[in-house]
């Protein structure tokens, strides 16, 4: 490989950071991607469901397709495997190059291989090295064992991915449903999943593809990631590259450094030495000479400074200090770490009988004992409080249930004095007569009541408990004539404005509404206003 073509970082990174780097690199080059990619996967769609058509069982082709994964990944892998290295191959290239490229492990990868946890990280293995037999098997274990959790994490997220798009592509067609169709919408659904319709089939098919298009690239980016990364620490990719760039520099500042030396030498000065080899001295240690011949009890020692041997003072280079003390600073070069562990306090011995004297055994029992069992206790003189007091508090929960019973039988008019009663006989009557007593919010709710009930006579709609105004109008969809139908939603719209608005209507207003609704729905006589408050 020339890695140094390699145009991403290399430095040690953790699995999950390797992952991240071939999705990284699968966005960069997402259009030399998927252009061969759905170049390639689109006919073989088309295909597998003609055939699947022709033979009644579509649901092969979607199958088809799964299986055919493997096949697939090459694209992506050749397309991530040269762009790396700064070649991005043309879409014409890469189809080109799917004739023969990887094709000898397309059988392996289709058959005993095809569910293998690992297979984003196999694939380029097998394919970018193209090892045989035994030596194939040795890298797949050498680069896959440290790295097998992590990919086998990565196919399951992946696999969950692909399954929540394709519920999510599903889903999206219940955004177009209305709220009152949604029960309607799902029971007919689940009769067109019974029976799986041709074209339903069809869908699913191509919803499958899609989603598969969209995650797999991703996939086989990441595996590629994992495998740069396992290649990174085992043979040193980003030393060996620094180790070139620093020859590089030696190279191109050769011939200036020749040239120094070479006059440096011409011009070091002639130095005379005494060649009495009894006076010669040898190093004996640091900074010491000794003079030989002499006997072992009268040796002279000489102490020799750095200034006497090199002829001149050293220069204290203090950028060359800092920079060896930033390099033995680099957490790689020299790496540490803290580990913080708890140890028991030495504490002091004291002597056996006042170690007695001082601690209580009993002491120690009734604690524990308390501990064991106080919240046992507490929890007992819970239950007795409760049971002294039930008189007291379980009155509440009757009063409430029963008001709950008494409001869940019909529907929620709580400005109606008493809504069990059946309605009068003469409903404008008391409707009026409520409303000179200045009761104008009961007024209204025995109107909307006598309304409602006369609607559902008409039409037989069967209203839950509880029914809101909006559901009633629904109902009322079914009266036969366009004049009842208005003349209900005009008592309706008057309700909602008292009840929430505030809003009343003047006196002629209500009256005429009242005329209205009598007509319509064929209630007492109408005799006229008597009196109606404005």
């Amino acid at each position: 490989m020339r890695i140094e073509s390699l145009t991403v970082a290399l430095r040690p990174r953790t699995a999950w950071e390797a992952v991240e780097l071939g999705t990284a690199l699968t966005r960069r080059h997402a259009a030399a991607i998927w252009k061969p990619w759905l170049a390639l996967t689109v006919p073989v769609l088309l295909v597998l469901n003609a055939l699947a058509w022709a033979t009644d069982a579509l649901w092969l082709a979607g199958l088809a397709m799964w299986w055919l994964k493997p096949v697939f990944d090459r694209i992506p892998l050749y397309v991530l495997s040269r762009a790396v290295f700064g070649d991005v191959p043309t879409p014409r290239q890469t189809l080109q190059a799917q004739r023969s490229w990887g094709l000898r492990w397309a059988l392996p990868y289709l058959t005993w291989r095809r569910l293998g946890p690992v297979r984003s990280l196999y694939l380029p293995v097998d394919l970018l090295e193209g090892g045989r037999g035994q030596e194939a098997a040795e890298r797949r274990k050498t680069l896959g064992a440290p790295a097998y959790g992590v990919g086998s994490a990565l196919t399951i997220i992946c696999v969950h991915f692909e399954v929540a798009l394709l519920m999510g592509f599903f889903a999206a067609t219940m955004l177009f449903v209305p709220g009152e169709y949604m029960a309607q919408f799902g029971s007919s659904v689940w009769k067109v999943v019974q029976n799986m319709p041709a074209w339903l089939q069809l869908v699913s098919n191509l919803l499958a593809w899609a989603a598969t298009s969209l995650i797999e690239p991703f996939f086989v980016g990441a595996g590629l990631g994992l495998y740069l990364n396992r290649r990174t620490e085992i043979e040193a990719w980003d030393i060996e590259l620094a180790l070139r760039r620093l020859g590089a520099r030696l190279a191109s500042a050769g011939a200036p450094l020749l040239l120094l030396l070479a006059f440096a030498f011409a011009t070091m000065p002639a130095v005379s030495h005494a060649q009495d080899g009894e006076s010669q001295s040898l190093p004996q240690t640091d900074g010491e000479y000794v003079v030989p011949g002499t006997p072992a009890g009268n040796r002279k020692i000489t102490r020799v400074t750095p200034q006497q041997i090199f002829g001149r003072s050293l220069v204290d280079d203090a950028s060359l200090r800092k920079a060896v003390a930033k390099a033995y600073a680099d957490p790689t070069v020299s790496p540490k770490r803290t580990v913080a562990t708890w140890k028991p306090r030495d504490a002091k011995k004291k002597p056996e009988d006042e170690r007695e004297r001082l601690q209580w055994p009993w002491l120690g029992s009734i604690v524990a004992l308390i501990s064991e069992f106080g919240l046992w206790v507490v929890l007992g003189v819970l239950v007795i409080v409760l049971l002294v007091t039930a008189p007291r508090w379980l009155v509440w929960f009757r009063d409430g249930v029963a008001r709950e019973e008494r409001e869940a039988g019909g529907l929620r008019l709580s400005d109606l004095a008493e809504p069990e009663l059946p309605l009068p006989d003469d409903v404008p009557a008391v409707v009026r007569r409520l409303w000179r007593e200045g009761r104008q919010r009961e007024a209204l709710a025995l109107l909307y009541r006598a309304s409602v009930e006369a609607m559902v006579a008409r039409t037989g709609a069967t209203l839950v408990p509880g029914a809101t105004e909006a559901e009633c109008l629904r109902a009322s969809r079914k009266l036969a004539r366009t004049e009842e139908r208005d003349a209900f939603a005009q008592a309706v719209r008057t309700w909602q404005y008292a009840a929430y608005a505030q809003r009343f209507p003047a006196g002629d207003e209500l009256d005429g509404l009242i005329d209205e609704l009598a007509r319509r729905f064929a209630w007492a006589p109408v005799t006229g206003p008597t009196g109606v408050a404005a």
